[in-house]
């Protein structure tokens, strides 16, 4: 199952990548959500359903399509990044990097000795196609995609910095986490909010780097792309499961005035 990654070449060529957030850790959503389209899945293990074993099961649901699954790790943990790499994830989303030795060490826990300190099994894990790819350890670490979640008032002060570290292919800026951090849960019209989401935008931009995001309210996904944006979630495999039932429950009670 080792495959030339299509969506990191996309997205250093500049390409607009529309993805979805999937949370349920379901191999069977998984595989409906690749087949209709998207150009990568964010398998979330921070918030959503799951662990490095089912993680399998979604990788292999996904693997008959060009989809990519991008996993995003419960936190900056070097022993939960080479599960998940040994599981065959073809990129990883790091959340709240908040400084450069942090990015630093998010990409050497995705490398080899001597580049990194990810272990080495090479040989019999699901990422090398059990052994069978006989270029994967000469040809991984540039293979896989590793985005940083900017999502905090520290880590956009840090922007700079962190932007330097090399092997980072993408910043993701957390909109809601970062306005938490300065007590405006939500609340991204906040003058304070605003401008760090902006901050973190101009050095991003300035420095060439490609950026993610999620809709931002009142924000569709291609208003987010015009905003410079080049990695969007349109949504997740739970928002769209609900908003539909409830809009579906919503007419029926309104047309037959049930309660």
């Amino acid at each position: 199952m080792y495959r030339p990654n299509v969506l990191k070449q996309r997205l250093h060529n500049g390409d607009k990548l529309l993805g979805c957030w999937t949370m349920l850790g379901h191999p069977q959503v998984v595989e409906i959500l690749s087949l209709a389209g998207f150009d990568y899945l964010v398998l979330d293990q921070e918030h959503g359903l799951g662990d490095a074993t089912s993680l399998a099961a979604q990788l292999h649901a996904m693997s008959a399509t060009p989809t990519v699954g991008v996993v995003r790790v419960p936190w900056n943990d070097h022993v939960y990044l080479k599960r998940v790499l040994d599981v065959g994830a073809e990129a990883v989303l790091v959340p709240s990097v908040d400084t450069a030795d942090e990015a630093r060490a998010a990409v050497a826990a995705c490398r080899y000795p001597p580049r990194g300190r990810r272990g080495t099994a090479a040989s019999s894990v699901r990422a090398s196609s059990y052994g069978m790819a006989p270029d994967y350890v000469a040809t991984c670490a540039d293979n896989l995609l590793i985005a940083c979640q900017i999502e905090s008032a520290t880590a956009v002060a840090n922007i700079d910095a962190i932007l330097a570290v090399e092997g980072i292919d993408l910043l993701f800026i957390g909109p809601f986490d970062l306005s938490a951090t300065v007590g405006q849960m939500g609340n991204l019209k906040h003058p304070e909010v605003a401008a760090l989401i902006e901050r973190a935008e101009t050095a991003i931009r300035a420095a060439g780097r490609p950026m993610g995001t999620v809709p931002h309210p009142g924000c569709t996904p291609l208003d987010m792309f015009e905003r410079g944006y080049q990695f969007v979630n349109a949504g997740s495999d739970i928002a769209r499961l609900r908003d539909g039932a409830l809009a579906d429950v919503k007419a029926f009670r309104a047309r037959y005035r049930q309660v």
